[in-house]
């Protein structure tokens, strides 16, 4: 009896504590609810005063989506509400194809920053870099509109000129560029050989960008000759902007046998993921380099992590952008969507690389390039007659240490290294990327 009673007696007991506990936590989230629906009454009270006493007539469905990406655009640069339009163009571009100046884009202090021209677009034509800021399009201010707003008076008919005021770093005084629309054409991937190096150069990260390293390397290791030809590869990410998360994970695995890629954290523990390598490296162990510079986020930054972490790649250039949020592209009623950052990325160390950027293991400059609205023809050679050598002397004695096969070795070796020469003057970057693997290879313990 006596432990019934004890039993009952503590459940009294513990009854009480748990109604002093759980008393003000009620009380306190029924204030916190009251606060809620108070706000949103006096959302609800604004709107309909807007709507009746305004100036001008309003649009009600452009005063909601402007209210509603009001909130979204106030959290951070990333998340902001997609009408119907931009939803489908957005999915559009993830296809590869899309009309525009070709250029990825960010919002700060106001105006518009270019995270990144795309490769061979009209923006990257007309000399617009990463960093850049563009301030005016077509002589009107951009500094108070939403990222959207400023992007929509970018757009406009293929064809049609669109003249954007340009604030560059070094650069003293704002400056106007021309630009033409004209359909994007965005291939993912372009391969090409220099010398015994495979050079993969990464545009975007869309639904094809896989399927195109595959193939491209591929490609490129058969014009060699083969595998064993080959010295190594350079995956060039300068200026990416990024792009599908899905892609970056299964281009990082592509040159990866195990291990994880990549780990994204959300609000809740149950949110967090973790991507992992599977077997199956498409160079098969040949070294790799990656160029980034500070066009290079988000997907870009991922590939370059996971390469880095791993010992797997040479990462080269400057610091990356540093954009290591995560964003859900959630539909909405009326076919519009949502793009909500929900999380953040992780390299497999752990590093966040959020507003840091991913640190080259080599930094190189790459000089820079003219203004385009202060650039000045290039001076004449002073000279188009080609140096003359002792081979070319008429009656010059031969060469009686090397055999006719060892000749046209080092004739070919001779003709990469001015070939290699050439590229220094054309892509620097690139070059000591393409050096790097001969260095590389030359010194590896496998090396003939």
């Amino acid at each position: 009896m006596k432990k019934l009673m004890f039993a009952a007696a503590g459940g009294a007991f513990a009854g009480v504590v748990l109604t002093a506990q759980v008393g003000p936590l009620i009380a306190e989230q029924a204030s916190r609810d009251s606060s809620v629906y108070e706000q949103l009454d006096l959302f609800g009270n604004i709107f309909e005063r807007v709507r009746a006493q305004y100036v001008e007539p309003v649009d009600t469905t452009k005063l909601v989506e402007a209210a509603i990406n009001g909130m979204l655009t106030s959290l951070d640069p990333h998340s902001s509400y997609l009408s119907a339009k931009d939803f489908e163009d957005m999915q559009v571009q993830t296809k590869g194809e899309f009309g525009g100046l070709g250029i990825e884009v960010t919002q700060e202090e106001g105006f518009v920053k270019v995270i990144s021209p795309m490769d061979d677009t009209p923006a990257d034509k007309a000399g617009i870099q990463a960093g850049d800021y563009i301030t005016h399009v077509n002589g009107e201010s951009i500094l108070g509109l939403t990222l959207n707003q400023a992007v929509d008076l970018m757009r406009g008919p293929v064809g049609s000129e669109i003249i954007i005021t340009v604030v560059r770093q070094g650069t003293d005084q704002p400056f106007d560029v021309s630009i033409i629309r004209d359909t994007i054409k965005l291939e993912a991937v372009k391969g090409r050989t220099v010398g015994k190096a495979v050079v993969l150069r990464i545009t975007t990260f869309n639904d094809q960008t896989t399927t195109g390293v595959a193939e491209a390397l591929k490609k490129g290791i058969e014009e060699l000759g083969g595998i064993d030809k080959l010295q190594g590869v350079v995956i060039d990410l300068r200026n990416n902007p990024g792009g599908l998360l899905n892609e970056a994970i299964s281009v990082s695995d592509a040159f990866l046998d195990s291990g994880e890629i990549v780990s994204t954290r959300g609000r809740s523990p149950q949110d967090g993921e973790r991507h992992n390598a599977t077997p199956g490296d498409l160079a098969q162990g040949k070294p790799v380099v990656v160029l980034i510079n500070g066009g290079s986020a988000s997907a870009s930054e991922i590939v370059a992590g996971a390469l880095q972490d791993h010992r797997r790649a040479v990462v080269v250039g400057t610091k990356s952008f540093g954009k290591g949020s995560v964003q859900s592209l959630i539909p909405l009623k009326g076919d519009g969507a949502m793009k909500l950052t929900t999380a953040r990325y992780y390299t497999p160390s752990g590093r966040s690389i959020q507003a840091l950027g991913i640190s080259p293991d080599i930094v190189v400059q790459q000089p820079a390039k003219p203004n385009p609205a202060t650039a000045t023809p290039a001076e004449e050679p002073k000279s188009a007659v080609k140096p003359r050598t002792e081979a070319d002397l008429r009656g010059a004695i031969s060469n009686d240490s090397m055999t006719e096969d060892e000749k046209t070795l080092y004739l070919e070796e001779q003709a990469a290294a001015e070939e290699s020469a050439k590229l220094r003057d054309e892509d620097y970057q690139l070059a000591y990327a393409v050096d790097i693997l001969k260095g590389l290879t030359t010194f590896s313990p496998e090396a003939p």
